[in-house]
């Protein structure tokens, strides 16, 4: 019992960008589940602060200091505007990133292998997975020609990488491409009205905290007017979308256990190499490529690892 009572209560502070709805709890959850493996439970030698960023930018701020003024021993950051917020706020509190897209291009890091500051953690992005998503819209029948890459500028500072990725790749595909930011609901739905007008139109949806916030309106636009849209992450396409690529985010948030039970054994986050995915999953819903009116070709379906039906 005195062993216990001694023993050191320590302090985590978590920023999460996007909303404590299911998916973000999940999130969550998976991070205390992987804490647990090594022996960290929150409420007992842990204590873990969380913020919810809900994808809304003054928000990250004020949250960012509120956790920072608690003086945790490290903080864990989902998404680059958590990493962003944080890093302008604080310099010394270690920081494992989760969800981060080009971490070295963003300043976060000097490199992958040795990001030599206060900041360490795991990527969501490999650039075949952008090249990856505009091939899938040529390969439903009949093919896209033209796409727009729906992203907010608020939310996605690496908006310029992929968009990158994307135009390169887009002359061999015979495909058009244009970008198209959106800061709320009603920019989204004009967006897609417009697009609804085109011949072979469709939509890329970018990796980010404010379309994972607001998916079911994306989805349910797309499905209105009949748009074939490729999303980031299997759970848009689990509620309805066409279309998905991508990492599971919650299996980063498990592997930054590690990296969270290292520091507080006295690693350092400048030793620590950032860590790329290295598991993709493509899920296909024929349902919606129904209800769209498109077909999937079979190559693309033979790859797929779900398919809804």
């Amino acid at each position: 019992m005195r062993a216990q009572q001694a023993e050191r209560i320590r302090r985590v502070g978590v920023l999460m960008g996007g909303s404590n709805d299911p998916l973000g709890l999940g999130r969550a959850a998976a991070l205390v589940q992987g804490l647990g493996e090594f022996k960290w439970h929150d409420g007992g030698n842990l204590r873990i602060d969380w913020r919810w960023a809900g994808g809304n930018p003054p928000i990250y701020e004020r949250y960012a200091a509120e956790l920072i003024a608690l003086g945790p021993e490290l903080l864990v950051a989902w998404g680059s505007p958590s990493v962003a917020t944080l890093r302008r706020q604080n310099s010394t509190i270690p920081i494992v990133s989760v969800n981060v897209t080009d971490p070295v291009g963003q300043g976060f890091v000097e490199s992958l292998a040795h990001p030599g500051g206060n900041i360490t953690g795991f990527t969501d992005y490999d650039p075949p997975l952008v090249g990856k998503w505009l091939r899938m819209q040529t390969q439903i029948i009949p093919p896209v020609a033209r796409v727009a890459v729906l992203f907010n500028p608020t939310t996605t500072p690496f908006a310029g990488l992929m968009l990158g990725v994307i135009e390169e790749s887009a002359p061999s595909l015979a495909v058009a491409v244009r970008a198209a930011p959106c800061h709320d609901d009603a920019e989204v739905e004009a967006m897609m009205t417009g697009l609804a007008g085109e011949e072979r139109a469709g939509l890329l949806v970018l990796p980010e905290n404010f379309t994972v916030v607001h998916r079911y309106a994306i989805i349910t636009l797309a499905a209105r007017y009949r748009l074939p849209a490729v999303y980031p992450y299997r759970f848009f396409t689990a509620s309805g979308g066409l279309m998905s690529y991508g990492i599971d985010p919650n299996e980063l948030f498990r592997r930054a256990a590690s990296y969270v039970d290292r520091i507080l054994k006295g690693a350092k986050p400048a030793d620590m190499p950032v860590q790329n995915p290295d598991k993709f999953e493509l899920v296909i819903n024929l349902k919606t490529a129904q209800a769209l009116g498109v077909t999937v070709s079979p190559p693309l379906l033979t790859t797929a690892d779900e398919v809804i039906e």
